[in-house]
């Protein structure tokens, strides 16, 4: 459950790979056990696990429109976590060549050689194994077959084709991260309706705003491993502008739900609130970001951050509302 071009590419990758984990080898045995095993939870990354559980369970609320058994929501909160950990530490395998040379990854498991790529490897495959079984046992098949789609395309197409390939590419890359809003309804459900498509939709949205404004913050890092995330190929006020476009786009989709799901009243009060604090946000950067390049006056991180409470506040929104308007 998850959420480009230039090929320093699948020979590199692999051409590292056995020196790098001949370096592993010797530098696992030199770290403690708390070491490896703090490197072995941050493959899974585990903050970005955090933000897909809060998209997949405020979701079960509404679908069940009231309280889910508590069973069911440890089951697809665990089923959900082993999938978003499986991707992550596949992602991370695959880019521990420019993990390595970028200062917000150059700390992660993989660069500094506490975890071999070869025991990265087969534990990303295990997680994944064991999500699939777990959701697929206790909760439905459906869902479990949703959180696979995740992860093959999060893994296949964003990480290994699209990423160093194309501007776009978290635009389309996104959509892996859009899975656990389907997962959410489906674990209640066990069928897909519009409802979880707008929610979807809305994370699809939000996506290129929340990581266009990290990746202005670390375009450098990107432009130095020839990934072309669009704030290294475009300058700051059109990065700014298309994440104005984007931000409209995610609030109308997001206000969307009060016709189609017939909500009550808190969830379309909740929605517009938030959805014109992230405008705001928006248009502030931009406005920034048309008189200069300096990335302390245009200060992206702000958006960032503003992004992850949106989106937080929004999904809490989404799982009051049946409670407070039954």
């Amino acid at each position: 459950m998850t959420y480009v071009g230039h090929s320093a590419s699948a020979s590199q990758a692999g051409d590292s790979g056995d020196s790098g984990a001949e370096a592993s080898d010797s530098s696992t045995h030199a770290a403690s056990w708390k070491d490896v095993l703090a490197a072995y939870v941050g493959l899974t990354k585990p903050r970005v696990i955090e933000l897909l559980l809060l998209t997949t369970v405020p979701v079960m609320f509404f679908a069940q429109r009231g309280i889910p058994p508590l069973g069911l929501v440890a089951a697809t909160v665990l089923g959900g976590t082993l999938s978003a950990g499986s991707a992550s530490t596949l992602n991370c395998v695959y880019d521990r060549d420019i993990d390595e040379q970028m200062r917000r990854t150059r700390r992660r498991a993989l660069p500094r050689h506490i975890v071999t790529t070869r025991a990265a490897l087969v534990f990303g495959l295990v997680l994944g194994v064991l999500s699939t079984l777990v959701l697929g046992f206790w909760v439905n098949w459906l869902s479990a077959a949703l959180a696979v789609a995740a992860n093959a395309f999060y893994v296949l197409v964003y990480t290994m084709v699209l990423k160093r390939r194309t501007t776009q590419n978290i635009v389309w890359g996104g959509l892996a991260g859009c899975f656990p809003a389907l997962i959410g309804w489906t674990a209640v459900t066990d069928a897909l309706s519009w409802v979880p498509v707008i929610l979807f939709a809305v994370v699809f949205f939000w996506t290129p705003p929340h990581t266009w404004a990290l990746a202005l913050r670390y375009r450098e890092d990107y432009a130095n491993v020839s990934v072309p995330m669009l704030p290294v190929v475009a300058p700051a006020r059109e990065v700014g502008r298309q994440i104005v476009l984007y931000s409209w786009v995610m609030v109308a989709t997001s206000l969307l739900l009060w016709p189609v799901a017939s909500t009550g009243w808190f969830y379309p009060v909740a929605a517009g609130l938030l959805g014109a604090f992230f405008l705001l946000e928006a248009h502030r950067m931009h406005a920034r970001a048309k008189g200069t390049e300096e990335l302390s006056v245009i200060n992206p991180m702000r958006l960032f951050h503003s992004s992850n409470l949106y989106l937080s506040l929004l999904f809490v929104a989404v799982a009051l509302d049946p409670l407070l308007t039954r």
